[in-house]
């Protein structure tokens, strides 16, 4: 054997190891150096969220609804393993389950750079008593975010809303994607209906940790942006009155500007806490509020649709009127009833009202005057109107679900009754009776077009939003005079259904509705079994305030809704009246 022989061996095997060195230096260097740089990085940085500061709701005269608060988490670092944890320490020291602990733990497996959150909404006490045991526990660390602090409580709850986690549907929605998980969001109301101004975006904070997870230094902070503030058309001042006048019934009120559609005072009563929302509701406190027999989680305004009663007769007229069908002089003779048939159909004052022109009959409210107007229009001529003020369709401002009610034609009953229209039907809906349905929402719209002189503005809760216009009815003159003197006589003149909506301060127009509930449910049974409507603006000569006011089973109009409205609109334009000379002064 060549002496050689061995060092030549010992040179290539050298050769051939130095290579495998080299060829996995390189592999590791070059080829995927960034992926084991970032898994480096992992190991010894953590990046915390910062929450960015929601952007504050004012009411239109800059009045704070809500405020920012913090909210307090605790969480784990994601690399600190369930072997490491003292689990039924910290299940003792958080109040919760150890069952609870673990699924979070492993519902959260595999995000290595988010702390992986195990309770939220602790306060101060709670954060207090975490702090002096962290030690105890590697990797627990407490979080800080903003939530909300609702100045008002339940008052104009259905206005602002509350946050709560955003559901799967919204996650899967454009607006937020990339949304961390636990990210509060805007769930109902104006905080639902603007999240995506009012969120901002959310900051990073990049912090050295040590093996046992505590923090050592901060490396480098990118600064969140706060969400922008918004100016709601409400006045809060005005809502709280509106609110009380109701003394505790359930009903709805929506009262608007005619000249633009903004939303002034929204009141869906009952009513609930929105601060309620704020750590989380426990779910004896959701069963309570969805088992309420008042159903306080619906907006009434929107939501909820009712026979109009006497209201729905503003639509009969114009109808009637601008058809060319009937003049402001028609007469009908009311002896308290009418007869069509086997049928008689009666007027709400027995002993009936004699002879009415159109102005005494709106004035008076009278059913058998109304009745002939049917007669001589038609459902379908009255359907045509209904519409074109709004009727039959959602009012469209996006605040919560809308109904759209139910504007009856002859082919709607044919397509979906399978029967023809019967003229007794068309009497009862000539008075807002009958297959008629409508919101509060919707009835406000109409009012409202009456004061401004036939045009229907889109509902704003924007201040100083841009007027937008659904629908514009050029009414004949005869026509708007005709309705705006009578309204004004509702409220005004002697036998007036809505005389207790009169005011000292300024002139108020109406009209009163009573609707007739067909049936009661177990616990309504010893409550009256009429609906109270009551439809106004004012001032009556230069409109800057149209509502309308429905209070569920609260009897007869005039005496159950129109002094809630006299009440709205004397705090509305007293306080404006005020402003004005303070501003002048």
């Amino acid at each position: 054997m060549n002496r050689e022989t061995p060092l030549r061996l010992l040179t290539i095997c050298t050769v051939v190891i130095f290579s495998v060195f080299l060829i996995r230096l390189w592999q590791l260097q070059i080829l995927k150096g960034d992926q084991y740089l970032e898994q480096s990085l992992r190991n010894r940085v953590r990046i915390f969220r910062i929450s960015a500061p929601r952007g504050i709701i004012y009411d239109r005269k800059g009045v704070k609804l809500v405020k920012n608060v913090p909210y307090y988490i605790a969480s784990i670092l994601p690399d600190v393993s369930e072997a490491e944890i003292d689990i039924e320490g910290l299940a003792e020291l958080l109040g919760m389950s150890e069952e609870d602990i673990r699924k979070k733990l492993k519902g959260k497996k595999g995000q290595r750079l988010e702390p992986i959150r195990l309770k939220g909404g602790l306060d101060f006490e709670d954060v207090a008593r975490i702090e002096a045991r962290r030690s105890d526990f590697p990797g627990l660390i407490i979080e800080t975010e903003i939530s909300r602090y609702y100045n008002f409580g339940k008052t104009a709850a259905h206005v602002v809303g509350y946050l709560g986690k955003p559901t799967k549907e919204q996650l899967s929605m454009e607006d937020f994607k990339n949304l961390p998980e636990d990210t509060m969001v805007g769930r109902w109301g104006a905080e639902a209906m603007f999240d995506k101004q009012l969120r901002g975006r959310a900051g990073m904070k990049f912090v050295e940790v040590d093996a046992l997870g505590r923090q050592l230094r901060t490396l480098r902070i990118i600064p969140p942006e706060k969400g922008e503030d918004l100016y709601l058309s409400i006045d809060i001042n005005t809502q709280i009155v509106a609110e009380k006048a109701f003394q505790r019934r359930s009903g709805a009120l929506l009262a608007i500007e005619p000249s633009s559609g903004e939303v002034i005072a929204l009141v869906s009563l009952p009513s609930f806490d929105p601060n309620m929302f704020i750590k989380g509701i426990k779910p004896k406190q959701w069963l309570k509020l969805k088992r309420h027999p008042g159903h306080p989680l619906i907006n009434r305004v929107f939501q909820s649709q009712y026979p109009p009663g006497s209201v729905f007769k503003l639509i009969t007229a114009i109808a009637a009127m601008e058809e060319g069908l009937v003049n402001k002089n028609f007469k009908v003779h009311c002896k308290g009833f009418i007869e069509v048939g086997q049928w008689r159909f009666r007027c709400w004052k027995d002993r009936g009202h004699g002879i009415v022109d159109m102005k005494r009959a709106i004035v008076e409210s009278c059913d058998v005057y109304f009745y002939e107007l049917g007669r001589i229009t038609g459902i379908d001529r009255i359907a045509k109107y209904a519409y074109a003020f709004g009727f039959g369709r959602p009012p469209g401002l996006g605040l919560s679900p809308e109904k759209k009610g139910l504007i009856p034609t002859t082919s709607w009953k044919l397509k979906t009754k399978g029967r023809p229209w019967y003229l007794g039907e068309t009497f009862n809906a000539a008075i807002g009776q009958g297959y008629v349905s409508v919101s509060p929402a919707q009835a406000a719209l109409l009012i409202s077009a009456i004061a401004n002189g036939g045009t229907v503005y889109k509902l704003q809760l924007l201040k100083n939003a841009e007027p937008e216009i659904i629908s514009r009815l050029v009414m004949r003159p005869e026509t708007l005079k005709t309705m705006k003197d009578a309204l004004y006589g509702v409220v005004n003149q002697k036998g007036g259904t809505g005389f207790r909506a009169y005011s000292e301060h300024f002139s108020i127009a109406g009209k009163t509705g009573t609707a007739q509930v067909v049936a009661l449910s177990p616990n309504e049974r010893n409550l009256p079994r009429d609906h109270a409507w009551f439809v106004a603006y004012a001032p009556s000569s230069k409109p800057e305030i149209a509502l309308s006011v429905f209070v569920e089973h609260g009897g007869n109009g005039g005496e159950a809704a129109a002094p809630i409205a006299k009440r709205v609109i004397e705090a509305y334009l007293l306080e404006r009246d005020t402003d004005e000379t303070n501003k002048g002064s």
